[in-house]
């Protein structure tokens, strides 16, 4: 059992707290954060930190809730950080059609986003879909999509093996492929 499950289990007993998982599992989703939103273009306004802290509240924060084990909570934070992404490029969208040209500031270095705002789009107006269904497959394209994990943090997040991960990776690429043409 992981510290994460570990955690978790106390923390459904009463024995720890949520401070005590954003202890373990934030670096962790910084850096998940962080290879995500590398490679993009300059003039990017959301940071890794910012991207954490937002899914850390969208997950409840300080609110008590009940996660299974590590796969349930990553699975839940992939979905955060979808989301977050998601209503971020909405908004970048909207300002090109001239909804303003306000840029915040951040005093850690900004961190670019990879994925171009419209294929971040097209890729969540589909999610529905494959979560329909496959939900082991949109469970897996979220982490590694959304979240940028490697295939091996994917694999161990799922509690599956590599290659059973880059099986699946390969179904929802192609899955993927065909519905957004």
């Amino acid at each position: 059992m992981d510290d994460v499950t570990l955690i978790l289990s106390w923390m459904e007993k009463g024995q720890a707290s949520s401070q005590e998982l954003l202890d373990v599992v934030y670096e962790e989703l910084r850096l998940l954060a962080r290879g995500k939103m590398a490679g993009e273009r300059k003039g990017h306004t959301l940071q890794a930190t910012a991207l954490v802290h937002e899914a850390w509240l969208t997950l409840g924060g300080t609110t008590q809730k009940r996660w299974e084990n590590r796969r349930h909570f990553f699975g839940a934070a992939a979905e955060a950080m979808r989301r977050i992404l998601v209503d971020h490029a909405r908004k970048k969208s909207a300002d090109k059609r001239g909804g303003g040209d306000h840029v915040a500031k951040f005093s850690e270095e900004l961190i670019e986003f990879s994925a171009p705002v419209s294929e971040l789009l097209a890729v969540h107006e589909v999610m529905e879909e494959l979560e329909q269904e496959d939900p082991e497959v949109a469970e897996l394209v979220k982490l590694r999509y959304f979240v940028g994990m490697t295939m091996q943090e994917t694999a161990d997040a799922m509690g599956l093996k590599k290659r059973t991960a880059e099986g699946i990776w390969q179904f929802g690429r192609v899955w993927l492929k065909q519905r957004l043409g």
